[in-house]
């Protein structure tokens, strides 16, 4: 089983968002019982709140779930739990690194990365912009999942 854990500040905006859309990809090409993905903060702020009401209304927009989602923080027992631990900023994946105490294992990295744009998702809590959040998020899920695809030998 191959596991993920994206993450962004308070677990309410990107970081469900890249959940719900991979547990989607996950779900169209019949991968449930090989990847499981989760999410969560770097902060307590939203700890067991509901994805924020403007990610769910763009989930939505598309037919994706985010039905039993709650915010939770990153934990010490994270790292052992999860094959990919993604950021989705370079903060984050600092944040990241400290709580982890790992400073350069690679399982942890930075979303958009993996992708032609190689910067941060921006925060629509602070921007408004769920939709330009989604895109990245869409595009990025999309070349990671084919990443996991390649990399792990699964058909």
């Amino acid at each position: 089983m191959i596991r993920i854990l994206f993450v962004c500040l308070g677990n309410i905006c990107r970081s469900p968002m890249a959940e719900a859309v991979m547990r989607h990809l996950i779900e169209e090409k019949g991968l449930t019982d090989q990847i499981k993905v989760d999410s969560a903060g770097t902060s307590s702020y939203h700890l067991g709140e509901q994805p924020h009401k403007g990610t769910r209304a763009k989930l939505k927009e598309y037919g994706i779930s985010t039905s039993g989602m709650k915010g939770r923080q990153v934990s010490s027992n994270d790292f052992e739990q999860f094959d990919y631990i993604v950021g989705m900023d370079a903060s984050n994946v600092r944040n990241i690194r400290k709580m982890l105490g790992q400073p350069d294992h690679p399982k942890i990295f930075r979303f958009l990365d993996l992708t032609p744009h190689q910067t941060d998702v921006p925060d629509p809590y602070y921007t408004g912009d769920f939709q330009e959040t989604y895109d990245l998020v869409k595009e990025g899920c999309e070349v990671f999942i084919n990443k996991i695809i390649s990399e792990q030998n699964i058909d």
